[in-house]
C-alpha cells in the first residue's frame, strides 16, 4: 500500500503515447486463430456448446431406474468429455416424435471418470413423465445422444461451505451424492459428507451396494437410510426432519445440501429453521417446476382455460394453442416450436423471452428472473403458466 503511495499518478499520462508509437511499429502480420491460444482451447474443452455422446453400458437398478454410461462419440466430433465439478449435471437435447425438448440429468459419476472418458447418469420413471419413460424404454447400448456441457453450482465450495456436509437425498436425488462422494473418496473433493437417503423400502433404495462400497475404509463419508414405509432395525425409520439431521450432524459447523423430491423441499422447508444454522449453510438442488400449475397453491383457478399463444422467432411468427395447465416452454415444446432451455427451474435463464403482451402466472419459488427483468417484461418460460391469449419473443435455438 505504502508503494502505491508513492507512484504519480502523471505517469500514466505517458502510456498512450508510447502504446501507440508500438502499434504503428508493429508489422501488419495476421493475427493467429482464436484456437491457437491455449486459454481459449482450455475453454472450449471446459465449456463445450454441446457434446455428441454414445450410450455405451446400461445397468437395469429397479423396475423404474437405471444407470446409463456414456462416452465421447469421435466419428460425430466429440474428442473427450468435459470435465466438471461433482454436483454438475447435463442437459440433454432430444426430439420425440415432434416434439422438441430438453432435460436436465445430474452426473452420477465423478469428475476422475470425465477424464478417463465416462459419464454416467441415473434416469428413475417420472409418475406421467413424457422423457424418462422414452429414456428408459428406447436408449440401448450404442445410441448417440447430444448434450450440453457440465451445467450447475449445486457444488461445494470451501470458502461457503462447511467442511462437513449432511447431505439429504431422496429418489434419484441420490446422484448428486453419489457423485460428491465418490469425488471426495478419489480426493479430488476434501470435506465429510453424511448421505441421510430417504426411501419407502429396502427395495426402492437406488445404488445401495455402490454407497457402501464408498463407504467402507473411507471415514469421511457415512451412509444412513431412512425408510418411510417400512420398519427394520438397521435402519432409521419415517421422514428425513431436524431431529434426525440433528442426531447425525455432530456438534461442529455443517452444511446441508438437500436434492429430491418436491415434496421433500417442502418438508425440509419447515424443518431446517430448528437446526439454528446460518442459511448459507443451506442449499437445495433444482426441483424443477411443477407440471401443472394447479399444484401450487397460488394459482388464480378462475384463470384455468385454453389460450391463443403467438411466438415471434428471429422476424418468423407462428400461432399455437397453450392451456394454463402448463408452462409456457412446455407449449412450445408441444407445438413443436424449438426453444433453448437447460434448467428447467426457472432459475439458469437460458430459455429467457420477452413478453409482449398477456396475463401469466410465475409462482414465487420458481422466479430466478432479475429484477430488471422483472420490470421490463422479461419472462423465463419454463417457469411460467398462461392466463390469457400471449404474444411472446424467444430467441432462436443455436
Amino acid at each position: 500500500m505504502s508503494g502505491l503511495r508513492k507512484l504519480n499518478m502523471m505517469d500514466f499520462t505517458t502510456l498512450i503515447p508510447v502504446r501507440e508509437k508500438k502499434i504503428e511499429s508493429s508489422p501488419e502480420e495476421k493475427l493467429p486463430e482464436l484456437n491457437a491460444y491455449k486459454a481459449n482451447r482450455l475453454a472450449a474443452a471446459l465449456h463445450p456448446k454441446s457434446q455428441k455422446l454414445i450410450v455405451s453400458d446400461v445397468q437395469i437398478l429397479n423396475d423404474s431406474a437405471k444407470l446409463f454410461t456414456l462416452c465421447p462419440d469421435k466419428e460425430a466430433g466429440t474428442e473427450q468429455l468435459a470435465y466438471f465439478s461433482a454436483g454438475q449435471y447435463l442437459c440433454f437435447t432430444l426430439k420425440i416424435g415432434s416434439v422438441y425438448t430438453t432435460r436436465p440429468y445430474t452426473i452420477c459419476s465423478s469428475p476422475k471418470d470425465a477424464l478417463n472418458g465416462k459419464y454416467q447418469i441415473l434416469v428413475k420413471k417420472v409418475s406421467d413423465g413424457f422423457v424418462s419413460e422414452y429414456i428408459l424404454n428406447n436408449w440401448e447400448k450404442g445410441t448417440k445422444v447430444v448434450s450440453s456441457g457440465p451445467l450447475g453450482n449445486f457444488t461445494y465450495e470451501p470458502l461457503r461451505d462447511a467442511k462437513t456436509v449432511i447431505g439429504i437425498a431422496g429418489g434419484s436425488g441420490i446422484s448428486v451424492f453419489y457423485s460428491l462422494a465418490k469425488a471426495v473418496k478419489e480426493g479430488t473433493e476434501d470435506f465429510s459428507l453424511t448421505i441421510l437417503y430417504g426411501s419407502k423400502t429396502e427395495k426402492d433404495i437406488l445404488l445401495k451396494n455402490e454407497l457402501e462400497e464408498l463407504a467402507s475404509g473411507c471415514e469421511k463419508i457415512k451412509i444412513v437410510h431412512v425408510l418411510s414405509d417400512e420398519k427394520k432395525d438397521e435402519f432409521e425409520n419415517g421422514f428425513i426432519g431436524a431431529d434426525l439431521i440433528k442426531k447425525y450432524a455432530g456438534t461442529d459447523s455443517y452444511s446441508v445440501f438437500v436434492c429430491g423430491p418436491k415434496a421433500m423441499y417442502d418438508f425440509l422447508e419447515k424443518e431446517i429453521p430448528a437446526l439454528n444454522i446460518r442459511r448459507k449453510f443451506v442449499r437445495f438442488e433444482l426441483s424443477g417446476v411443477s407440471k401443472h400449475a394447479k399444484d401450487y397453491k397460488t394459482f388464480p383457478c378462475e384463470k384455468e382455460g385454453t389460450y391463443k399463444l403467438t411466438v415471434i422467432c428471429a422476424g418468423k411468427t407462428v400461432t399455437a394453442e397453450c392451456s394454463s395447465e402448463y408452462t409456457l416452454l412446455s407449449a412450445l415444446e408441444r407445438n413443436g416450436i424449438p426453444a433453448p432451455a437447460r434448467c428447467r427451474s426457472g432459475i439458469c435463464g437460458w430459455c429467457r423471452s420477452r413478453l409482449l403482451s398477456g396475463e401469466v402466472f410465475i409462482p414465487e419459488e420458481s422466479d430466478g428472473r432479475r429484477l430488471a427483468d422483472a420490470q421490463f417484461g422479461y419472462i423465463h418460460p419454463c417457469a411460467t403458466f398462461p392466463l390469457g391469449d400471449i404474444t411472446l419473443e424467444i430467441p432462436p435455438v443455436n
